[in-house]
């Protein structure tokens, strides 16, 4: 079926379903209205007789004796006076004329015996039983509709007449449905004429309107002919006049839709890597429209302007820019002022050193505003990097003097020991004064030989065995391995692990090593014992392990020095373990950061890249961590 049938016949069926009940309302609307009227007439008819016999009584009975005792006398003449009232009858006969749907009158006693009747031969027998009018009018409109085209029945209107407070006549009109039928019947033709002209309007209009619904359907696939040249260069054209037209047109749109969905896929991946790009920018980046609003922000603009994620897209520049900071207000003044910034460096309240650039973004024909370029770079992150990078530059070349020197004097010391075994048997016990110095000789020798191995082992280059692992894990290993230990030294170990994986790509042995040298230098930092706090949270793309001490803290003149190969402050300290540390965290890409307060304590940072499989996920496997322990001696 074609789509301009199936409109023809939907738009025609919907206007015959509304006007066939619109028609059904004013048909019911309409009886309702007609038995109300016919209830109107009949009942001023009813109280015109009432008002009727009222004068006929007072005429009929005037001088004339009655007997309170004896009712059938008195009934006797009430009947006589109303037969004989000449008024009475012209008002029945009147109201009989005037009133379409009346079919009786009936004037009935207080024991519901007729005394007076349009029909001579129901007098003085009992009313015949009829349902009262209110009944009719209180019906619901079906129930109304059958009764009227249902069965011939006769309703009464009723009105009372009373004498001294109690009923003494009754006035009764019947109502015929079929006379009722007989009035209501022209208007529900008129009704069922207008409905069907309503749909025969309705079958014209359909048309019009589908040939007017349908013809911008070419006109719209003319244009889609434009966005999906497929179509005619796919070669198979044969099959596309033979479809209808809505059918050629959702078949183009599913086309368009693909390819949008296609351009979506790609737009998501370059969206994806762009994010990463800037996630992994140390530089802050902000760019704004023409009308200054922020479309892209880059992870360490964030930080630079301590914003909240979620409410900075699609804000405006004087939003983003707090005048509560020094950096804020800068940027708010340039952008008020449309005044370009060139590496302005720019002093934070915490002393930082933040250079800052605005950049406005002009076209090039109309010189109309279409965005800015906002720049935000650490001046004291660059030079730390710098520094590190330095620092890198000098120990890897002090590692490769060390290899150097440590293999060349590895071997005159063997040899020293060999020819000091060979001197030492050449003595005998009388030459004992001469083989107490060559002993001190030996110890000191042995005692180079480890120093010289130390550096060759610190010095040679480490196999790492990289796995995805969940840090707690590790971490939560080494406290269990330390435990002992801290109780013995009356330290108590507090430590706070995340409930969600942390999974980096590590070798699970150094950095156990690692961690653990820090754990004992924080130990043997407070000898009278106190609390080692242990807490490894997640800081956006890294793992972060905090182990804080109470002890005595690190002077400031010595900070620097404490990742230095042999430097040490405590009595037989070797100095390695830290510089180890140091170590293993570089070769994982990671930093050591110490913080220190003296007679406060010491806390270390050790910052551990995440693996990159675990930036869009979390939740690898339940883990059950506690969340502190402690250990008293």
């Amino acid at each position: 079926m074609r789509l301009k049938t199936k409109l023809v016949l939907a738009i025609t069926g919907l206007v015959f379903i509304i006007a066939g009940l619109l028609s059904l309302v004013y048909v019911s609307q309409l009886l309702h209205a007609a038995v109300q009227q016919s209830y109107d007439t009949n009942h001023m008819v009813a109280n015109q007789v009432r008002f009727a016999l009222q004068n006929a009584l007072e005429n009929g009975l005037k001088g004339r004796k009655v007997d309170p005792n004896n009712p059938a006398q008195l009934r006797t003449l009430v009947a006589e006076a109303l037969r004989d009232d000449d008024a009475l009858k012209s008002v029945i006969d009147a109201g009989n004329h005037y009133s379409v749907t009346l079919f009786d009158v009936n004037i009935a006693d207080a024991q519901s015996r007729i005394m007076l009747s349009t029909d001579p031969s129901n007098e003085d027998k009992p009313l015949p039983v009829r349902t009262n009018y209110d009944q009719l009018r209180d019906e619901d409109p079906i129930s109304l509709m059958r009764e009227v085209y249902g069965p011939p029945k006769v309703f009464d209107v009723v009105v009372p007449q009373e004498r001294n407070g109690q009923p003494f006549a009754s006035v009764h009109v019947g109502v015929r449905t079929t006379l009722l039928r007989a009035v209501y019947a022209p208007r529900v033709a008129e009704a069922f004429t207008l409905m069907g002209f309503a749909a025969g309007s309705a079958l014209i209009a359909a048309f019009l309107l589908s040939n007017l619904a349908l013809r911008p359907l070419e006109e719209i696939s003319m244009q889609l002919d434009y966005w999906t040249p497929s179509i005619e260069g796919s070669g198979d054209t044969s099959e596309a006049p033979q479809l209808d037209m809505a059918e050629r047109v959702s078949t183009k749109i599913e086309q368009i839709g693909q390819r949008m969905r296609n351009v979506e896929e790609v737009f998501s991946a370059l969206k994806e890597n762009l994010d990463q790009i800037l996630g992994n920018l140390q530089d802050g980046i902000l760019l704004f429209t023409g009308d200054g609003r922020a479309v892209l922000v880059s992870e360490a603009a964030y930080r630079f302007l301590h914003l909240e994620r979620d409410n900075v897209l699609g804000q405006q520049a004087r939003e983003i820019f707090a005048g509560s900071t020094v950096l804020g207000r800068a940027l708010r003044e340039a952008f008020d002022n449309g005044i370009t910034l060139v590496k302005e460096e720019v002093l934070t309240e915490t002393g930082r050193r933040i250079q800052a650039s605005v950049d406005f973004i002009y076209d090039d024909h109309t010189r109309l505003g279409l965005g800015a370029l906002v720049t935000l770079h650490d001046l004291e992150s660059v030079e730390e990097i710098e520094s590190e990078l330095e620092l890198s530059r000098r120990m890897a070349a002090i590692g490769r003097l060390t290899a150097g020197v440590g293999h060349e004097v590895k071997n005159p010391i063997n040899a020293i020991v060999v020819h000091l075994e060979l001197l030492k048997n050449k003595f005998g016990p009388e030459n004992a004064p001469a083989s107490r110095h060559l002993d001190v000789i030996d110890v000191e020798i042995h005692r180079l030989d480890r120093v010289v191995q130390t550096l060759v082992d610190f010095s040679r280059p480490v196999e790492l065995q990289l796995h995805e692992q969940d840090l707690r894990t590790v971490i939560g290993d080494v406290l269990a391995l330390a435990a002992e230990e801290l109780s013995t030294r009356n330290v108590t170990l507090e430590s706070r692990l995340p409930s969600n994986p942390l999974v980096a790509n590590v070798d699970a042995d150094l950095l156990k090593q690692a961690t653990l040298n820090v754990i004992e230098n924080g130990a043997q930092a407070m000898p009278e014992g106190g609390i080692l706090r242990v807490v490894l949270e997640e800081d956006r793309k890294s793992a972060v392990l905090r182990i804080t001490d109470q002890g005595h803290g690190i002077p400031e003149d010595i900070r620097e020095k404490i990742f230095d190969l042999y430097f040490t402050t405590k009595v037989g300290g070797s100095g390695i373990g830290l510089a180890m540390t140091y170590r293993i965290l570089q070769l994982h890409h990671g930093s050591v950061d110490v913080q220190s307060k003296e007679n406060r304590g010491t806390e270390f940072s050790l910052r551990i890249p995440l693996a990159a499989t675990d930036w869009g996920r979390r939740h690898l496997q339940p883990v059950i961590v506690e969340s502190s322990k402690g250990f008293e001696a």
